[in-house]
């Protein structure tokens, strides 16, 4: 179903603002962010505009994986603060209209979560069946290599099978070996999670972002079996057709929905984080008739400029790709479905340094790729500092890094010997999460701003001259084009609803697109270049077409059909009358 003025969710024309705990206030000197620091900073959020505050985990947690291995459910880590604190938190974002999403991490648990200490306690434990327990392949004994039931990869380097030494079993983790995943075959567990959920909802929050939730489902055999997958590194094989999109996922999110959403799902904003999802996996999660999610995360344009060896051998971005597949996903879900719609988070590296250009033109290019973004039909999410033009941190020595994922990798390639340390930090340094993970650069004072004591990753030095401080003061900056994209999304139907089309699908260097509703159009060009660039337009745009938004104090013109883009030239036209 197409949306229109008079049915479409409130979600479209919202735009939210993810917030990783950790780094982004810190209140008490201890150099880790948290909940009394986020209350010190709602002013900022509400004059950014945002509709929608998403919360990286703050639950309790060993932080193996900075807060995604989850031991306690219904309780804030230590670390951020208390239940209370979080209570006033949302209490504030409310009182500014900004709803709380709480991110969903449910295809694990830490292993210290409760339930997975049961688990572990024996072969005869009630919650044995919580998580996924194997012998060791027939004929081999626990431990001996190649005895683990499978010969999938883990996301974090290695087996994704662990041996438990007491019981002579191994236990399942995609993830970290401190993450096992919960086995949702299992009713009980799947009622266990729904209780959690409800409790939240009655608790004040908005919402779920469900973080690797198509991987909930793992197919079994008949006989309760795993079974290996194509050999990709070494020994290991993928995991991805044992895990992804597995065979109930959609029974058990629709029962998730009549078990916990009923009767408030209107007010909710219910986004599921799915690697590996194709368009057509999305127009099921997403067809508002199968009452499953509102939206989800693809990471089809994210995975593009990785290279032969994976994300940490990045390749140049072919901007004629990253149109194909933007488009595609437009128009897969331009009559059923919708679209999230991101650069940046936690798990990636800033946009304006991987996609635009983080020296001279830092301003330039951070602000077309807001607007070529926020431009598209979808939900726009804004990750912190990326409203300021945050950049990647340019670390340059092992030292520095802290991502689990990252430190694992450094492991992993040099035990193979194929990788030179000096690859390994260009790749670090590019493609690391811990890009998007060092603090929120509030002024230019010593930490940024962000904390009194010394924080838990090195600040960005860039923090002297790319700060909130800094933005606030210049009209032209980064954070108020945001305010502006913000705004215009808010008043502006055609943005939230109107059709898109593809203009130039095959110019190396500038991204084009219309959106129309009724009888308004927009025009939307965008610079990917640090060299000018002339290109033609559609007929009509230099006749009537009002000037919207751009980020040159004097736009581009078009004359005759013709247009030149500056560096990194961002323009929006407007006008009114049939599309041509």
């Amino acid at each position: 179903m197409t949306f229109t003025r008079e049915d479409a969710p409130w979600w479209t024309t919202a735009v939210v603002y993810q917030i990783y705990p950790r780094s982004f206030q810190d209140s008490d000197g201890d150099g880790v962010g948290d909940l009394r620091g986020v209350l010190q900073r709602v002013d900022h959020l509400a004059e950014l505009g945002v509709d929608v505050v998403w919360f990286s985990p703050l639950y309790r947690s060993p932080q193996d994986d900075n807060g995604y291995d989850i031991s306690d459910y219904q309780d804030v880590d230590p670390l951020f603060g208390t239940l209370e604190d979080l209570d006033e938190v949302v209490d504030a974002l409310h009182a500014r209209g900004i709803k709380v999403v709480m991110d969903l991490v449910v295809n694990h648990t830490s292993d210290e979560h409760p339930w997975f200490v049961e688990s572990r306690s024996s072969v005869d434990n009630p919650k044995r069946d919580w998580y996924w327990w194997r012998p060791p392949r027939h004929g081999m004994a626990a431990g001996e290599p190649g005895a683990e039931p499978t010969n999938w990869g883990s996301f974090f380097s290695g087996s994704v099978w662990e041996l438990d030494d007491a019981t002579g079993e191994y236990y399942l983790h995609l993830f970290s070996r401190k993450q096992p995943d919960l086995n949702w075959e299992n009713p009980e567990v799947r009622e266990a999670v729904y209780a959690m959920m409800r409790w939240w909802l009655d608790r004040g929050v908005d919402g779920f972002r469900m973080d690797v939730i198509n991987l909930i489902s793992k197919v079994v055999g008949p006989d309760g079996a795993l079974h290996d997958g194509p050999v990709t590194h070494g020994v290991l094989g993928d995991a991805g057709p044992g895990t992804n999109n597995g065979p109930r996922l959609h029974e058990f999110l629709q029962e998730m929905h009549r078990e916990v959403f009923a009767g408030r799902r209107e007010s909710l904003l219910l986004v599921g984080e799915t690697p590996g999802a194709t368009v057509e996996d999305a127009v099921l999660f997403t067809d508002p008739h199968r009452a499953e999610l509102d939206m989800v995360f693809t990471f089809e344009h994210v995975g593009l400029d990785h290279g032969p060896g994976g994300k940490y051998d990045p390749v140049p971005l072919d901007l004629r790709d990253l149109k194909a597949t933007m488009h595609r996903w437009q128009a897969g879900l331009q009559d059923v479905g919708w679209n999230s719609l991101y650069w940046d988070n936690h798990d990636q590296p800033r946009a304006v340094s991987r996609f635009g250009d983080d020296g001279e033109y830092r301003r330039e290019s951070a602000t077309m790729l807001a607007t070529v973004l926020h431009l598209h039909r979808g939900t726009p999410y804004v990750y912190q500092g990326e409203e300021l033009g945050m950049t990647n941190a340019h670390f340059t020595s092992f030292d520095r890094y802290r991502d689990i994922e990252a430190l694992r990798y450094v492991e992993h390639a040099r035990a193979l010997g194929r990788t030179s340390d000096d690859q390994l930090l260009a790749g670090l340094a590019a493609m690391s999460r811990d890009n998007a993970r060092t603090p929120v650069q509030w002024d230019a004072t010593r930490h940024a701003g962000f904390t009194t004591g010394e924080p838990w990753i090195a600040v960005n030095p860039n923090h002297r001259t790319v700060n909130a401080e800094a933005e606030r003061a210049d009209p032209s900056s980064v954070f108020h084009h945001h305010r502006r994209l913000i705004a215009l999304r808010h008043a502006e139907p055609v943005v939230a609803l109107g059709d898109f089309r593809m203009l130039l699908p095959d110019h190396p260097h500038v991204y084009a697109f219309t959106r129309t509703l009724d009888d308004v159009q927009l025009l939307v060009l965008g610079s990917f270049s640090g060299e000018e660039q002339t290109v033609e337009v559609p007929a009509g745009w230099d006749d009537d077409a009002e000037r919207v938004l751009g980020n040159y104090a004097d736009p581009a013109a078009v004359t005759a059909g013709v247009v030149t883009l500056r560096p990194w030239e961002a323009l929006v036209l407007r006008r009114r009358g049939p599309a041509s």
